[in-house]
């Protein structure tokens, strides 16, 4: 039979768009009544947040490859050019579905709950008095009215700054000139500023409308003819030379200045809005017309957070859980003692994170512990783990990689880098021309017996114990020597540029993670044309790289059951005939982030099952240093397998199933896909009831198996 070529774009999505359908489905959270009002609201600040993100990173960078000339088609057939051009038409779509549900949803249902957003028209003589002393005593004095004219040029505006714009006339000027005004909003000050209320209620008004009703004191002698609210995003890609640099953290400083003052790629602003006010916005950033925004409601829905932050009303959030903690068995009188025995895995955020954090410490505090190497992408602001690492240096050698470049998080990597270089560690910034991405904590122990052992904590999220409450991750804790041995290879690469001679049983990136992978899967395949038992799961944030969609595609018509569990964007196609039949991928959007990736192979019945900090991605497999690793311990495996993965598998509440044509349909009541009369399950609560000990695993086994929505097929490629 001829080899099927799966070059064809039609098997393909374009990850650009299948990212906004990913926050679609983020979106559908903030429409779907079945969870917590608050927790909806936040949920619609998340996709505005996310849209922003969107616009700063890869469209800016389309526009900049468009710009360059750079018109090559991707997998899926379609150039930079005709990628912006759906992208013109679905964030428009997106806008106008958020503004949607937050007019028509979530607005009414808040104010019938006693949680009410006001308007300057709407307030109490009391709560106008308030506004008017919150002007005089912290607003005014921040304000800075520009009045564009020869001597006084358009001003910086930086970007996400919420911004009013005026159009002005003189009041004793005979002139119709009209001038165009501009006043910042003070970043300093909250973004919703809570009310006094007597009755009750929970009372807000956006800063933005109080400063935009103040302007008129700020433009003495000018008639405000019309204003509004406006905001600017910028490119937010940093375009680095690291090779030319001498020193990466000072050229990366530098270049973060230039982040605010990037090209302008989105301009917001209000749908009643002057035309006259939008074309001298849209002229004076050189932006075109699909790259204006009109919002029906507040520029800036991630604003909204603030309502869910700052209403303390625990009946429309979700409930409250306690994360369960790591006990030692037997008669461990330590975690190094218990893990000389056993291999320790987590599951974030049902199972506590303060265990990697007191690994962390104690082996600051231990003086058995002669030296600490740890990679760090992102962490909290005030990072325990960073405290630990300070009080270490003065006893012990402690090595750092910071990850300068983590998107978003350089001004404060660069603050720990220097940080801990004061207190005495000895920091790197990885390698040139690579982001590290992996999460290791790799320590050296002189234990008690006389040996000296390394111990090491390998994660797939990073060390950040405030994003490790609301972000799904796992984490394994071992003295296993080849794995400890592979670690200490992994840091000699990070920090000397020294390839060891090989980092079995782990996979690495850029060096051998991606083949690798490929031949996992390659193995799964030669298994299924044997007749052994074959199959593929695979959980992760993003699936786009093409050689292993095609791998995948291939293991399919083999006859490899394969299911997919792809939180973000997926450039795979399921269910296509004759390509794709036995894959099935769905995308689980609930309270918890997703963000653990865990592989999975059954190997002809000799399962094997990894956890890593790489998607499969292009830039996670040859543009990062990333760490993927065996489960070793058979009781670890099962529960990684018939536990977290079988929860999954089974969600039929948070689940959407990916369809043949790249689109996603719910398996709960919205999508009606999910049989009636059938219970509901949702994977991530009944692991929050697991952690607690209000469920057991014999509920999971008693969940109803999710019918397939692309049944499989007998393979004809």
């Amino acid at each position: 039979m001829a080899r099927k070529s799966l070059e064809k774009p039609a098997y393909y999505v374009n990850r650009e768009l299948s990212w906004l359908a990913f926050n679609s489905r983020v979106l559908e959270e903030a429409e779907d009544e079945r969870n917590p009002l608050l927790e909806r609201v936040k949920f619609l600040a998340i996709t505005a947040s996310n849209l922003d993100e969107f616009f700063e990173i890869p469209v800016a960078a389309l526009l900049q490859r468009i710009e360059e000339g750079n018109n090559d088609a991707g997998p899926d057939g379609l150039t930079p050019r005709q990628v912006l051009q759906l992208i013109a038409r679905e964030t428009h779509a997106s806008l106008e579905s958020q503004y949607r549900t937050w007019n028509k949803k979530l607005l009414p249902a808040l104010a019938t709950a006693g949680i009410r957003i006001l308007g300057l028209d709407d307030l109490s003589d009391t709560q106008r008095r308030f506004v008017e002393q919150y002007c005089d005593r912290e607003v005014d004095p921040l304000l800075t009215p520009v009045t564009v004219d020869p001597a006084h040029p358009f001003p910086r505006v930086i970007n996400k700054a919420l911004c009013g714009a005026f159009l002005l006339k003189k009041r004793r000027s005979r002139s119709s000139s009209t001038y165009i005004g501009v006043i910042t909003v003070p970043r300093v000050l909250p973004r919703l500023v809570r009310l006094p209320a007597s009755n009750g209620t929970d009372d807000y008004i956006f800063l933005a409308d109080i400063v935009l009703a103040h302007a008129e004191k700020m433009y003495r002698g000018f008639e405000i003819v019309s204003a509004a609210a406006f905001r600017l995003t910028r490119n937010s890609n940093l375009y680095l030379q690291e090779e030319e640099s001498r020193n990466l953290l000072e050229t990366v400083h530098s270049e973060l200045a230039n982040r605010r003052k990037g090209d302008a790629v989105r301009l917001e602003i209000q749908a009643d809005a002057a035309p006259e006010i939008v074309d001298r916005l849209r002229g004076t950033f050189e932006l075109e017309d699909w790259q204006v925004f009109h919002t029906d409601g507040p520029v800036n829905l991630s604003r909204v957070m603030n309502i869910y932050e700052q209403t303390n009303r625990a009946e429309y959030k979700y409930r409250s859980y306690v994360a369960k903690e790591l006990n030692l068995t037997g008669k461990s009188t330590d975690l190094f003692e218990e893990l000389r025995s056993r291999d320790v895995l987590l599951h974030h955020p049902f199972d506590s994170y303060d265990a990697v954090v007191k690994f962390i410490q104690a082996a600051a505090d231990d003086p058995r512990v002669r030296s600490i190497k740890q990679t760090l992408y992102r962490t909290s602001e005030d990072s325990p783990i960073i405290r630990a690492l300070i009080e270490a240096a003065q006893k012990k050698e402690v090595t750092v990689v910071v990850e300068v470049k983590a998107r978003f998080d350089e001004a404060s990597n660069i603050r720990w880098a220097r940080n801990l270089e004061d207190a005495g560690v000895q920091v790197f910034h990885g390698l040139v021309g690579l982001k590290t991405h992996c999460k290791i904590s790799l320590l050296v122990r002189h234990d008690p017996d006389g040996v000296t052992r390394s111990y090491v904590h390998l994660g797939t999220g990073n060390y950040n114990p405030v994003t490790s409450r609301y972000y799904t991750d796992l984490s394994l804790i071992t003295a296993d020597q080849e794995i400890t041995s592979a670690a200490h290879n992994v840091f000699n690469y990070l920090t000397a540029y020294a390839e060891g001679k090989n980092y079995q049983p782990l996979l690495v990136s850029p060096l051998d993670l991606a083949a690798k992978c490929a031949k996992l899967v390659q193995r799964e395949t030669d298994h299924a044309r044997a007749g052994r038992p074959a199959r593929i799961i695979a959980k992760m944030n993003a699936l786009t790289d093409p050689v292993l969609i095609e791998a995948l595609y291939r293991a399919s018509q083999a006859g490899v059951e394969i299911d997919l569990i792809v939180r973000g964007m997926c450039a795979l196609r399921a269910g296509v005939a004759g390509v794709s039949d036995r894959i099935r991928v769905r995308s689980v959007v609930g309270r918890f982030l997703e963000h653990s990736r865990i592989f999975f192979f059954a190997n002809g019945g000799q399962q094997e099952t990894y956890i890593g900090s790489a998607d499969w991605m292009p830039r996670n497999l040859y543009d990062r240093v990333e760490v993927m690793v065996p489960l070793r311990d058979e009781s670890i495996r099962h529960r990684v397998r018939d536990e977290i993965l079988e929860a999954y598998l089974r969600d039929n509440c948070k689940a959407r199933i990916m369809m043949p044509d790249g689109s996603y349909v719910r398996t709960g009541p919205l999508g009606k896909k999910r049989p009636a009369g059938l219970p509901s399950f949702s994977a991530q609560e009944f692991l929050v009831d697991l952690a607690e000990g209000k469920q057991t695993l014999d509920a999971l086994r008693q969940a109803p198996a999710l019918p397939s929505l692309t049944p499989a097929k007998k393979a004809t490629a």
